[in-house]
């Protein structure tokens, strides 16, 4: 079993030098985020964003590590990793990746890296144990090159199994120490050749036999060729064989002598080197370069119809994170080494299970000629995951989501296959988790449709193509206007207005509603400050605006907020952010610390859709709110079979006890008005009163001063 990667040498040094070249600083600033959480070591990051500043780096500077992008402005591909390698080939480099760079990254790995990375899957132990890695595997290759100058030294001076070979009486003399290395005795071996051509392992008896008639035929200049030899014991072990053969004036050989060298140390050592840069350090599972490579193959033998159809799946753990962050990551590495032992077992010799990364794992499986095959591996996977795994003490319960990819589907590459089950995948964790699905069309189609619809949305963001829509809150007593909810579109170019429903999961997943969400703060405030000091009143007009939960873990983002209300001139008390209870719920600590920085500046705090989360009464009681909104799917129900006038009550019952604002959500009805005014529900909002309007038709709205 493999010692923790670099362990010894990394706890004399405490910092690891690391060369990130990576022209997005984005993703720079990424990784660099990613390293700081390593409790395991601390990295002292020189990033330069081209290859030629890198270069000038590595020629000056010293480090343990590179982690090189392959996309570069002034290089690309192949030609940026082996300049860099060129350049410093003693520091381990590992190339950074998008998945449509596999190719070219494994091609770098076999012509010198020590690893390659996938950008959106690097997360912060996937980053630390690759480049601890990187450091084992380039210490273990300086030390095994080393290792070779000092032996070939050493054999020069001393007589380390001669042999001498008379092709005249076809007679051989072995020296002793050639028949110590072999275990026997003085004694023990004749002169015949049969004593060491018989010795040969069978499998390589043809190509020695090869080597040595071409070098007596005059073909080579010596004989120089590693086998495999039988020792006293029976067992096999490297030996490099060397020679040259002495010839009369016509060239005809009559004499050849040479040396046998001992070189199963360093075979074992290349071998070692070789499974290492092939399989997962932790699980020893083959690893994604391994894979691809055997799924590269058996899509080539599919195609020259040499073997039946496969199928490969992809899954990972559902709520892998809950057990690291609950029992640790000692105990969830060791789950995944569970995990590992369990899928070798209950797999064919034949089939390929490897750890891509993480919690992820993929299974290649041969000759399955329909897709029903594969459903049942994918069953039998879900029922040996549903057994309790018993670590340390704690018994874990772990699901999976899998997805199929069938090689009937038709494929040219492997890394499309591959592609399209991580795809599969996904499906199956959106549908709910602990399930699987079988790709089709349909799925790649969708995953086309919304990989473009990032990049536009991320296009959108740098290019401001949104606009604000305003939906009014309504006093229900007085029947008037007395805030707004500040509701973003997106104005796409081709599509025109888009609503939150086909781009808001999309903004959550990339990041990007962090951007975003400050530019809908921003135009809330501007709007009801020009609002308010057009029409004055008491008290003023104000602007509710949901606020992503990753907002929230933005450092200083109280103090971006204060900026945003400086910058328009809205008082804070005008404000209202909206939250919901699994925001809270989620960031427990980091949330309510912000969001009580928040109301100490007068800032009002709203619960969004509350009774559809975790409605944790706790935090209620230990965070005053100035507000909550009852979700529309309870305001629907008022007057139906069904009705959920209990519900409504109570929500608005607690909230009078506590001090809290009440607004319904989604009134469409007049019946609906009438129920929740009879309750002494203080405010309203909903198609009854109005659809949320442009800024220029909410003005209007308020310049009528309708009453409802």
């Amino acid at each position: 079993m493999l010692v923790e990667p670099g362990a010894h040498e990394l706890r004399r040094r405490e910092t690891v030098r690391l060369l990130l070249v990576e022209d997005s600083a984005d993703d720079a600033e990424l990784i660099r985020t990613k390293l700081a959480k390593s409790e395991r070591i601390n990295v002292d990051v020189t990033h330069v964003d081209r290859l030629g500043k890198g270069l000038e780096r590595l020629s000056g500077d010293a480090f343990d590590v590179v982690l090189l992008d392959f996309s570069l402005p002034d290089s690309f591909g192949m030609e940026t990793f082996r300049r860099a390698h060129a350049a410093a080939p003693r520091i381990p480099i590992i190339v950074l990746t998008s998945l449509d760079d596999n190719e070219l990254a494994v091609q770098a790995v076999r012509e010198g890296a020590q690893d390659y990375l996938v950008k959106r899957e690097a997360d912060t132990r996937l980053l630390v144990r690759a480049m601890l890695y990187a450091i084992e595997r380039q210490q273990a290759d300086d030390a095994l090159r080393e290792s070779e100058e000092r032996f070939a030294l050493a054999a020069r001076g001393v007589n380390d199994g001669l042999w001498d070979w008379d092709l005249v009486n076809d007679s051989i003399f072995y020296s002793p120490r050639w028949k110590s290395m072999l275990g026997f005795g003085e004694r023990d071996v004749g002169d015949s050749p049969r004593e060491w051509l018989d010795r040969i392992h069978p499998d390589d008896r043809p190509p020695f036999r090869r080597h040595l008639d071409a070098h007596l035929a005059g073909d080579t200049e010596q004989l120089e060729f590693e086998h495999r030899m039988r020792n006293a014991r029976g067992q096999y072990l490297w030996v490099l064989a060397r020679g040259v053969a002495v010839r009369d004036r016509s060239g005809r050989p009559y004499r050849m002598a040479g040396s046998q060298t001992d070189i199963t140390a360093r075979k074992r050592a290349e071998h070692q080197l070789q499974h290492d840069a092939l399989h997962d350090g932790l699980t020893g599972l083959a690893n994604r370069v391994l894979f691809m490579d055997r799924l590269a193959c058996a899509l080539a033998d599919l195609q020259r119809q040499a073997t039946p159809h496969f199928a490969v799946l992809f899954f990972d753990l559902d709520r892998f994170k809950n057990v690291n962050d609950s029992l640790g990551h000692t105990l969830g590495d060791k789950l995944l080494v569970g995990i590992a032992r369990r899928l070798e077992h209950f797999l064919r010799p034949g089939d390929t299970v490897a750890r891509l990364g993480g919690d992820e794992f993929a299974i290649l499986l041969h000759r399955v000629e329909t897709a029903s095959g594969a459903i049942h591996v994918a069953e039998r996977i879900q029922e040996i995951l549903n057994m309790n795994f018993s670590i340390d003490s704690h018994d874990v319960f772990v699901t999976a989501s899998i997805g199929i990819a069938h090689s009937a589907t038709g494929y040219l590459n492997p890394e499309e296959i591959l592609r399209d089950a991580d795809i599969a995948m996904y499906r199956a964790k959106a549908g709910g988790k602990a399930r699987y699905e079988i790709f089709d069309r349909d799925m790649h189609q969708s995953a086309v449709a919304l990989l473009k619809l990032e990049t536009e949305l991320r296009q959108a963001v740098q290019r401001e193509e949104f606009l604000m829509h305003f939906q009014p809150i309504v006093s229900l007593s007085h029947g008037r206007i007395v805030g707004f909810e500040g509701l973003v579109r997106w104005q796409h170019p081709e599509r025109g207005l888009v609503s939150p429903s086909q781009f808001i999961a999309v903004a959550e997943e990339t990041g990007l509603i962090v951007p975003m969400g400050w530019w809908v703060l921003r135009e809330s405030c501007r709007q009801t400050r020009e609002w308010q000091l057009r029409f004055p009143s008491d008290p003023p007009l104000w602007v509710s605006v949901n606020m992503s939960g990753k907002l929230f873990m933005k450092k200083k983002m109280v103090d971006r907020l204060c900026g945003i209300l400086e910058e328009t001139g809205l008082q804070p008390p005008s404000l209202r952010i909206e939250v919901t209870e699994n925001v809270v719920m989620d960031h427990a600590d980091v949330a309510i610390r912000n969001l009580m920085e928040l109301r100490a500046l007068g800032v009002q705090l709203s619960i969004d859709d509350f009774g559809t989360g975790y409605s944790s009464l706790s935090y209620l009681q230990r965070f005053h709110y100035d507000e909550l909104k009852i979700d529309r799917s309870f305001v629907s129900r008022l007057g139906q079979v069904g009705d959920s006038r209990a519900i409504v009550e109570t929500i608005l019952s607690l909230a009078n006890n506590l001090g809290i604002g009440v607004v319904a959500e989604g009134i469409e009805t007049a019946e609906q008005v009438d129920r929740l005014r009879k309750m002494d529900c203080p405010h309203g909002q909903g198609y009854w009163f109005s659809r949320p309007l442009t800024a220029s038709a909410a003005t209007e709205l308020i310049a009528a001063a309708p009453t409802w």
